[in-house]
């Protein structure tokens, strides 16, 4: 998460000297997270839970963003580690596009997912980020490196869709 410097100017995660633990590639995804968590907390949290599940001007909704962003980052992951999705994991991306869940409640799961998944990104951190991997049925080819760095670049995409929906949002309501 992000913090203060000691002259209490905000500090992006990249630059805190958090996860020195992890090798670069699993601390740039963990600090991508991070910044996703920063952003979401900042541009949703002002929402009512009406707005969250509006589609403005014709933008998918802030529900359906947080759903897909916490629960993609499980699948990506999946693949990472030479598996292929569950029946469970399936159902739970088709139901991305509906669900009547509080604004808490869905920042809830992105926050569940993210600190689910720490462990999962600090051991492929310290694989051989080369190692082939292939994605959903047609076994598209990547690699362990290529599915880490997908779980920040596909993260932030998402929340950069949180953030133009909410303020439309908030524009709309002037």
């Amino acid at each position: 998460m992000s913090t203060l410097s000691s002259l209490g100017i905000y500090v992006e995660p990249w630059m805190s000297g958090t996860y020195g633990d992890v090798p670069a590639a699993g601390r740039a995804v963990l600090h991508a997270l991070d910044l996703a968590q920063d952003d979401l907390a900042k541009w949703a949290s002002g929402l009512s839970d009406e707005e969250v599940h509006a589609h403005p001007l014709g933008l998918p909704s802030v529900a359906f963003q947080l759903r897909h962003i916490a629960r993609s980052v499980d699948r990506i992951l999946c693949y990472a580690e030479g598996k292929q999705l569950s029946a469970e994991q399936l159902a739970l991306l088709k139901a991305e596009q509906s669900g009547d869940e509080t604004l808490a409640a869905l920042l809830g799961e992105v926050t569940a997912s993210f600190s689910n998944t720490a462990e999962r990104i600090r051991v492929l951190a310290t694989a051989d980020l080369n190692t082939p991997r292939a994605v959903g049925r047609k076994q598209l080819p990547t690699s362990i490196g290529g599915a880490l760095i997908h779980v920040a670049d596909h993260t932030q995409r998402h929340v950069g869709q949180v953030v133009t929906t909410a303020k439309v949002l908030v524009a709309l309501r002037s």
